[in-house]
Formats: structure tokens, sequence, C-alpha cells
């Protein structure tokens, strides 16, 4: 059988990212008072550009906010992200890790959990790393880094990476282990019941103040004044509520065309390729902040046109919505509307809160059901029960209805809200 060589040729799609790309998804997590400082910042770097409160010079065009009376914060000077890269630099990090740790880190939202799996920070670094090495970066140094706890994917890893880092007895930290990772049924004094099989009474009741102990959003605490500024208000106009950017403190900026004018008459004799990059950066930069601020609204109205029924106090009224549907109507990656949900924040009745809250995945694959509604509905189910039902027959009565839901779902969401099992009720 002859063997030979053969060329062929294969179409395969796959994402690049541009400089340019990179720093518009850059500029698109970057909190108010982050994109206030950095147009601050490119201001000063960059002759070209300038503040100008004229709007009759073209600047980025404003997106009209009709009132400025929402909550006004002040914004630490020093962000957890700040915090976090500041502690990279003393490390002794080659390249590959340092671009890895940096990835990561935009990955985080304030409160240090880790909002992009792994498989998405694959792609944003253009598939130059591996999913291994990525999550070895993770657990070897951004798990490392201060606040102990930052960098976590549930709460349970965020408890035991607090555990490992106070360097508590081994025998208690086994126990806190099993008491994190074991599939108990029922509450804390069952619990003890079942470990107190192999271990003492005393070591068991430590580990769980230990585990009680560990803050579960330890990146908010990196600081002792935390504030917060939003993006957008939702506001009545005409009787009907909107969404809007608020314009106010938030710098308008503009190409200063005079200084542009000037210096490209001088670059035709002599050519400067800093100064004309300088240019362009000025003209991509004003185009980028425009674009940001359009996004944060476009997600925004999404998010809100979706919930405006949780605004108006109708709290089991939140619909289940994901990043991956606000992607698909933006049509883009979920990965960027995480980055877009990152430290935006919008004023409603019910006061400032963050954009994701509003959002929530349904727990049933077959009927938009949230972890909330579900919860009332199981509620009613064992209040109008004629006989007690167990976990097994609520399911069976709800899949009847559509919900296709397992019994362990049902377990779970019951014991969230500290209701016993049918033989104990």
């Amino acid at each position: 059988m002859a063997i030979s060589l053969i060329r062929e040729f294969s179409q395969k799609q796959k994402i690049a990212l541009t400089p340019q790309l990179k720093k518009s998804i850059d500029l698109l997590q970057l909190s108010r008072n982050e994109i206030i400082q950095k147009i601050n910042h490119e201001i000063e770097e960059n002759p070209f550009l300038e503040k100008s409160s004229d709007n009759s010079i073209e600047t980025f065009e404003k997106i009209q906010s009709p009132s400025s009376d929402y909550q006004k914060d002040i914004v630490g000077n020093e962000t957890l992200r700040d915090n976090l890269l500041n502690q990279l630099n003393d490390l002794n990090l080659n390249n590959n890790e340092d671009a890895i740790a940096k990835s990561i880190i935009d990955s985080l939202d304030e409160s240090g959990a880790l909002i992009d799996d792994i498989s998405e920070i694959e792609v944003i670094l253009n598939y130059k790393f591996s999913y291994t090495e990525i999550e070895n970066v993770l657990k070897t140094i951004i798990q490392n880094l201060e606040p102990y706890g930052v960098g976590f994917r549930d709460i349970k890893e965020t408890i035991l990476i607090q555990l490992k880092k106070r360097g508590i007895d081994p025998k208690l930290f086994t126990i806190a282990q099993k008491i994190i990772d074991g599939n108990f049924v029922g509450n804390i004094y069952s619990i003890k019941e079942k470990l107190s099989e192999s271990y003492n009474k005393d070591s068991i009741n430590k580990s769980i103040e230990l585990i009680k102990g560990c803050d579960l959003a330890p990146g908010l605490d990196f600081s002792n004044t935390i504030y917060v500024e939003p993006d957008l208000v939702v506001e009545n106009s005409n009787q009907i509520r909107k969404v809007n950017f608020i314009n106010e403190k938030f710098p308008e900026i503009n190409i200063d065309h005079h200084l542009v004018k000037s210096v490209k008459q001088e670059l035709k004799n002599k050519p400067n390729k800093k100064l004309s990059e300088k240019i362009k950066d000025a003209k991509w930069f004003l185009k980028a902040i425009k674009k940001r601020n359009e996004t944060v609204l476009r997600v925004g109205e999404i998010i809100c046109n979706k919930q405006f029924a949780f605004f108006e106090d109708e709290l089991l009224e939140i619909k289940p919505l994901t990043s991956k549907e606000i992607a698909k109507q933006l049509r883009v990656h979920p990965s960027t509307v995480s980055r877009i949900l990152r430290s935006k924040y919008i004023q409603t009745p019910r006061g400032i809160i963050p954009l994701k809250s509003l959002l929530i995945s349904s727990v049933s694959k077959t009927r938009n059901v949230t972890p909330i509604q579900l919860m009332e509905t199981i509620k009613l189910a064992i209040q109008n029960e004629k006989s007690k039902l167990s976990d097994q027959d609520i399911a069976t009565l709800l899949n009847k209805r559509g919900y296709n839901l397992a019994r362990r779902t049902i377990s779970k969401y019951r014991l969230k809200m500290n209701i016993p099992s049918s033989r104990k009720r």
C-alpha cells in the first residue's frame, strides 16, 4: 500500500483578539469610577483629547437623562482589582502566568467570585493557554492572594480557601471539609449526630464555628469604605418606566481639532509615527467610550424590560434571565456580557443594586421558574397537603404541571426554607 503526502485545505473559524478589541473589552468591564479615572488619565497622556462642556463641539453623543435625582456615592480609591494586580507585581511570575493571572482577575466580580468559566477565559486568551494551565494559575496564584478566599467558583471553595489559609488544626479542617463537601440531609443537629460517630462533640462544634467565621464575599471586605456609583437609573417618564444613562459627573470629551489640524500639516513635512498613532488613539478612544456607555445602557434596558414587575414590589415576578439570552440579543459572546455586568450598578425604586443581581437562571428546563417562585410553589403544596407529601411526591405533582424537576431539586429548596421532611412534619 503506497503512502503519499497530500496537501488539503479546510476552513476553520477562529476567534482572534486584536489589540483594539482587547482594549475595548477592557473598557467594557470598568466600573463608572474606573472609567472616569481612565478618561482623565487618557486626557493627561494624549494631547489630542480634551474635556468640553460645549455640546456644539463634536463629542461622543451623551445619552440624555431627563432627571439627575439619584443617589450619589463616592467610590473608594483602590479597588479589589487594583489591589490584586499590585500583588501580582510582587510575585516572580513568568510571562504566561502573568497573562493568565491578569485575565482571571479581570473575570472576578467585586465580591471576589470568578464570574467567567475557565472555558470562557480560554476564549478571551485566544486559546493560547489550556484549561489545565488556567485552572492551575487560579488555584496556585490567584487563590493565594489577599484577601484570602478570592477567585472562588462557589461558596464551598471560598470557605475551604479561607480555612486553609488560617492554618487550623488538620483534624478540624478534615471535619470542616466533611461538613462542606458531605451530602448531609437535614439540619445542623442531624449533621452533628452523623459526624459524632467518628469525631468528638467539641471538635465538631469548633469546626462549625470556623466555617461560620468565614466570609462568603471576601472581596467586599477589601476596604472599610466601599461605595458605588450607578451608571444607570430607572425613571418615570410620562408614567412610563425607562432606563437612562446617568450623565451627571461623567466627563464629556472631544478631539482638539485645531491641534490635530496643525499637527497634520507638520506631519506632511516631517512624518512622525508616534504623533500619528496618538491621533488615531484619540479618535478610537472617543468611539470606544461612546460604545461602552451605549452597550451598558442597552444591557440595562434588556434586563429591566424583563424585570420591570420586580420594581413594583412584586418580588415573585422576577423572571429567569441569563447572560446567554442577553448575549444572543446583543450578538456577542456570553463572556462579554459577564464583563459588561462587572461592577455595574443601577438606581431603582428599590435602591442601588448590581445589574447582575437581576439575572437569574430557571430551575426548570421546560418552564421559566426562578428559585423564589419554586420555593413558593413548594410551600403552597405542603400547606395544602391532605396527607404528608414526600419530596418525590411533590416532584411528581409539579412534573404533572410540566416542571420537569428531580426529587433532589425539591429537597434542596425545601431545606432552604427550613421546612422539615414529611416524616418530621
